[in-house]
C-alpha cells in the first residue's frame, strides 16, 4: 500500500528536483572533502545550496523525503549526508502499477 507521506513528499517540485540529483549525484553535485557522493550520498549543505535556500528549509524537505522513506540519511562526522533508497523507490513503482 501506498501512505499518505509518499504522495505528500512527491507533491513538491523542490523534493523531486532532490530527487532527480540524487539519481545521479555526481552529475549535479561537486566532489566532497567528507563522504563520497556514490557510496555516502550528498551533504544537506550541498543541497540546501542548489536548491538555493537556507539550512532549515532543506532540512524541512530533507526530513519530509525520509519520513516517507525515499531517502536515508548517513551521518559522517557532524553532517548528514543523503542517498536515495533505491529499494523503497522499486517497491513504489509496483504498486503503483499494480494499483491502476
Amino acid at each position: 500500500m501506498i501512505s499518505a507521506d509518499v504522495f505528500k513528499a512527491l507533491a513538491n517540485a523542490r523534493r523531486l528536483a532532490i530527487m532527480n540529483w540524487l539519481k545521479d549525484p555526481t552529475a549535479h553535485f561537486p566532489p566532497q572533502r567528507d563522504g563520497d557522493l556514490v557510496k555516502d550520498g550528498v551533504c544537506g549543505i550541498y543541497i540546501a545550496d542548489k536548491l538555493g535556500v537556507g539550512q532549515p528549509t532543506a532540512s524541512e524537505h530533507l526530513r519530509i523525503l525520509t519520513q516517507a522513506r525515499l531517502i536515508r540519511g548517513k551521518r559522517i562526522k557532524q553532517w548528514t549526508f543523503y542517498k536515495r533508497n533505491e529499494k523503497r523507490i522499486a517497491e513504489l513503482k509496483r504498486a503503483f502499477n499494480t494499483a491502476w
